[in-house]
């Protein structure tokens, strides 16, 4: 089915477009001059009005984050793999994600410390997350994404590390590759049918045989 392919896609391409729109914003307004150096890109969404596209463009990545972490969670544990790694990995994924909305909410000219640390939750824990993500797609038996899906994330994964040591342009490429990364849940999510959550009650504690007494008091 499609429509849950569609939620990756729909994170990558917002993403991609979302930022490259703050960055012309910032160029276009003054905000940052380009011919001095090349800014990174919490410098574009420093300053309003971008600031408050690159907010609301990171909020809405970080709901699609959660999702993709929650559906890649259980898919992998449907496909037979319900082990810890699977479990950090949603872990990394939702911590990630966190880290996306905090970025975009406490801009770096007026909270810097905050702001660095969502910066480093979101491509950081990120990258280990599609560690991750690669590792478990070696380890589960089925592969309907085809073999080269595996050896696709492990490259990637390899150049968002490199990638980690940050100028401003290997920045930008980081953000682009983390969202492409993204964008390849695509293959993995078109095999989904439907997915469901539902809550899991306990069970009613055993009812009293007839003729005992309960050792229950009410206190007056």
């Amino acid at each position: 089915m499609w429509g849950w392919a569609l939620l990756p896609i729909l994170l990558a391409i917002c993403g991609t477009v979302g930022f490259w729109v703050v960055y012309a914003m910032s160029v276009a307004n003054g905000s940052v001059n380009v011919t001095v150096m090349f800014p990174y890109i919490s410098t574009c969404g420093s300053d309003p009005p971008q600031s408050c596209i690159f907010g609301q463009v990171l909020n809405m990545g970080a709901f699609l984050v959660i999702l993709i972490s929650y559906l890649r969670f259980q898919q992998v544990r449907d496909w037979g793999c319900p082990c810890a790694l699977n479990t950090a990995g949603l872990c990394l994924g939702l911590l990630c994600a966190l880290g996306a909305s905090v970025v975009g909410n406490f801009q770096q000219s007026n909270q810097l410390e905050t702001h660095l640390f969502g910066a480093f939750l979101a491509f950081v824990v990120g990258v280990v997350y599609f560690w991750v993500q690669a590792a478990l797609t070696k380890r589960v038996k089925l592969h309907p994404g085809g073999r080269w899906i595996g050896p696709t994330r492990f490259c990637l994964s390899a150049g968002s590390t490199a990638l980690l040591v940050a100028t401003a342009a290997c920045e930008w490429t980081l953000a682009l590759i983390l969202f492409l990364l993204f964008g390849l849940f695509a293959v993995d999510f078109r095999h989904i049918e439907s997915c469901s959550v539902g809550l899991q009650h306990r069970a009613p504690p055993p009812a009293l045989e007839l003729g005992a007494t309960s050792t229950q008091t009410l206190a007056l």
